[in-house]
């Protein structure tokens, strides 16, 4: 008998989980759920539970709801820093990666 696990996500992501559904017709649940790493049933209620509160017209006009109060000029530095190293280090390891590919693009005897 299997366990089933319950997840509790921020509010933050079933907002842009829900938004990224309603704004991308031409993809389905299942697969917008399998890239968030979300089950297709939670996914479906909360785009349900959205539509159901009037926030699905919005999305599929393009407009946006606020998204709750604005993050201080410290929050919005501090995340740009955060964000500028992840930069660095996805550049590092992509560099990484080039290299390698060189390297073993270069070894092969084909």
């Amino acid at each position: 008998m299997s366990l089933m696990v319950m997840k509790n996500y921020p509010p933050e992501f079933k907002a842009d989980a829900v938004a990224w559904v309603l704004s991308r017709p031409d993809r389905t649940i299942t697969s917008i759920a399998r890239d968030l790493g979300t089950s297709r049933e939670a996914l479906r209620v909360w785009v349900r539970a959205a539509r159901a509160r009037g926030e699905g017209g919005a999305a599929m006009a393009g407009k946006s709801a606020p998204a709750g109060p604005i993050p201080s000029d410290d929050v919005l530095e501090e995340e740009n820093k955060q964000l500028k190293a992840r930069i660095r280090e996805l550049e590092q390891e992509r560099d990484i990666l080039r290299k390698a590919a060189k390297l073993f693009a270069g070894a092969t005897n084909w």
